[in-house]
């Protein structure tokens, strides 16, 4: 089964992740429910979203430091997977700062508009 295209950007899945369109249904969520449980596809809000692509970017990284420490104590027997998740989570990092400066951008414009 496939995981749905993100809207906020398309990159494919490494090393068992899904960099910014997410984790599967059943993962569960900080209040007690599941993301299958939330809104998604057209009906889903932007915050929804953006908090999805935030938690994933955030799992991509906690994994490519979890896989960094298995390459430095010898566990991990293919470094090829630390540099996949590392990449990874550099471009979700870098997808995030690209999402946060445009909404900057956006909001200083609207703040310069006269009423």
């Amino acid at each position: 089964m496939t995981s749905p295209i993100s809207p906020i950007g398309g990159f494919s899945s490494v090393a068992g992740l899904d960099a910014v369109n997410g984790i599967s249904g059943a993962e569960t969520t900080a209040i007690g429910g599941t993301r299958a449980e939330e809104a998604q596809g057209p009906n889903e809000s932007f915050a929804s979203m953006l908090s999805r692509g935030l938690e994933s970017v955030q799992a991509s990284q906690a994994n490519a430091e979890d896989l960094a420490t298995k390459v430095a104590t010898g566990e991990l027997q293919d470094p090829a997977q630390y540099t996949m998740a590392a990449n990874e989570a550099a471009l979700g990092m870098q997808l995030t700062l690209a999402v946060r400066n445009k909404a900057v951008e956006a909001f200083q414009e609207i703040m310069r508009m006269q009423a």
